[in-house]
C-alpha cells in the first residue's frame, strides 16, 4: 500500500513538473491566434493574422535572418571547439586539467547578466561595441559550455580501446579520430551544435548589451517591441522562437535520437 501511494506521489508530481513547464508554452502558441488588438488569453477567435503581420514589419525580418545567420556560425564554431576541447579533457590527464574544464564551462556558473555587464566593459576598451565580431564572441562564450557538455559526456561513454586497436592497427592519429572516434561520438556533436544554436539563437541579455542601432537579434528587438506596444504580434514571434527551438530538437531526436546522447560507443 505504501509502495502504491508513493508511486502515485510521483506521478502526481511528475504531471505537476509538466504541466509547470509546458503550460507558458502552450499559453502563448493560443494567445498568438488571437483576432483581437491586443494580447488576450483564452484568444477572442481564431486567426492567423498576427504570423502575417510579422512580414509587414521588415525590422523583425531582418534582426531573423541575423538571428538565424548568427546562431548558425556559432553553433558550428561551439561544435568545432567542443570536438578539440572535450577529446583533450577527457583522453588524457595532465597538470590543471581541472581548473581548465571549470574555465570552459564557467560562462554556466555566472549570471546572464554579469557575463553581459563584463563582456560589455571589456569590448568597451577595444572599440568592438556594435562590432559583429563581439556579438559573435559573445554567443560563442555563452553556448560553447551546453555543446562542450554533450560532446564530453559521449566521450566519457566512448571505449578508448577501439581508437588503440585503430593506431595498432597502422591508422594514424588524426585518421583513428576521424573514422573511429568521431562517427561514435556523433549523436553528441550533433545535439551539442543544435543546443548551441538554439542558446545562440534565443540569448537576451548578452545581445542587448553587445547590441547596435544596426545590429539587433530577434529577442533584442522583441524585447524592446514589447516596451512601446501590446500588439500580439509579440505572442506571434514569441511562438516562431517556440516552434525554432522544437524543430532543432526534432531533427536531433529523428536523426541521432537524444537518448543516444550520453550512451557513446555502447
Amino acid at each position: 500500500m505504501l509502495d502504491r501511494s508513493l508511486y502515485l506521489l510521483i506521478r502526481a508530481v511528475a504531471y505537476a513538473a509538466y504541466v509547470f513547464l509546458l503550460a507558458p508554452i502552450v499559453i502563448v502558441l493560443i494567445a498568438s491566434l488571437t483576432e483581437a488588438e491586443y494580447v488576450t488569453f483564452p484568444p477572442i477567435g481564431l486567426s492567423l493574422r498576427w504570423y502575417g503581420e510579422i512580414w509587414n514589419h521588415q525590422e523583425f525580418v531582418r534582426s531573423a535572418g541575423l538571428s538565424i545567420g548568427l546562431a548558425t556560425i556559432t553553433a558550428l564554431s561551439a561544435g568545432l571547439i567542443a570536438i578539440l576541447a572535450a577529446y583533450g579533457l577527457v583522453r588524457y590527464r595532465f597538470p590543471g586539467r581541472d581548473l581548465l574544464s571549470a574555465l570552459f564551462l564557467s560562462p554556466l556558473t555566472l549570471p546572464a547578466v554579469v557575463l553581459g555587464v563584463a563582456l560589455l566593459q571589456f569590448y568597451s576598451r577595444l572599440g568592438w561595441i556594435g562590432n559583429p565580431i563581439s556579438l559573435f564572441l559573445g554567443h560563442l562564450l555563452v553556448a560553447t559550455p551546453y555543446a562542450l557538455r554533450l560532446v564530453m559526456a559521449s566521450l566519457t561513454g566512448f571505449d578508448h580501446r577501439l581508437e588503440l586497436a585503430a593506431l595498432n592497427l597502422g591508422a594514424s592519429r588524426i585518421q583513428a579520430f576521424r573514422r573511429v572516434v568521431l562517427p561514435l561520438i556523433a549523436p553528441g556533436v550533433v545535439s551539442g551544435v543544435a543546443f548551441a544554436f538554439i542558446v545562440s539563437f534565443d540569448d537576451l541579455v548578452v545581445s542587448l548589451f553587445l547590441s547596435s542601432p544596426t545590429l539587433v537579434t530577434l529577442p533584442v528587438r522583441i524585447y524592446t517591441y514589447i516596451d512601446q506596444s501590446s500588439s500580439p504580434m509579440i505572442t506571434a514571434l514569441g511562438a516562431v522562437l517556440i516552434l525554432v527551438a522544437a524543430v532543432v530538437l526534432l531533427i536531433v531526436e529523428r536523426t541521432v535520437g537524444v537518448d543516444r546522447v550520453f550512451g557513446g560507443a555502447k
